[in-house]
């Protein structure tokens, strides 16, 4: 039976064409407009499910893209600071020096020579320290919130004092070579010596 009713449209936005441009362009950790930076130490101390499906990723994009010649990549950690900020050591790492002028006032030049205006308010991208932790051999970071251990046989109790545990009794072995059974005390007590009573 022909049904005159509209096909319902989906509600929301069409999806994207360019999924990934768009996040890209909205992300502020590690993007530029050329490259995105991953900091391997963060994503090898990624759960396993997301390390196994971004190594599949990173497969598929190294075969699309292998017959290309890759450059080795020199990642330098960087910020921006206010030009007037920096000491000599980076104004000539971002290629400008300051000089007196003839009426004894601070400017800044370009290589060029080129009069730096309104410096106060110019910012430039100089190296910084890395801030990201780097992971070492064997080592992966914690996670942000850890979840502390369970004490075993912490005992129970609801007094303010904690009850103290106190170690087994030492005892030899039984001459039929069994072995004890093992010493878990319910609620912190201890349990008598292996053989006790018998």
């Amino acid at each position: 039976m022909y049904n005159n009713e509209p096909i319902p449209r989906p509600a929301g936005p069409p999806a994207s064409s360019t999924p990934l441009r768009d996040y890209l362009n909205g992300a502020r950790h590690g993007v530029d407009p050329g490259y995105a930076v991953l900091p391997r130490s963060l994503a090898e101390s990624m759960p396993l499910p997301w390390q196994q499906q971004m190594a599949h990723l990173m497969a598929e994009f190294h075969q699309a893209f292998g017959h290309l010649r890759w450059p080795v990549y020199k990642v330098v950690p960087s910020r921006y600071e206010r030009l007037v900020d920096l000491d000599e050591e980076q104004l000539a790492e971002v290629g400008v020096f300051a000089e007196i002028d003839v009426t004894g006032d601070l400017v800044y030049r370009e290589r060029t020579g080129a009069r730096i205006e309104d410096p106060e308010n110019k910012r430039v991208l100089v190296s910084c320290l890395d801030p990201i932790p780097r992971q070492q051999a064997g080592h992966v970071p914690p996670a942000p919130n850890p979840i502390p251990p369970v004490p075993q046989n912490g005992g129970m109790h609801t007094g303010g004092h904690p009850v103290q545990q106190q170690p087994p009794p030492r005892h030899a072995p039984p001459p039929n070579g069994h072995q004890p059974p093992p010493m878990t005390p319910p609620h912190g007590q201890q349990l008598p010596p292996w053989g006790a009573g018998r």
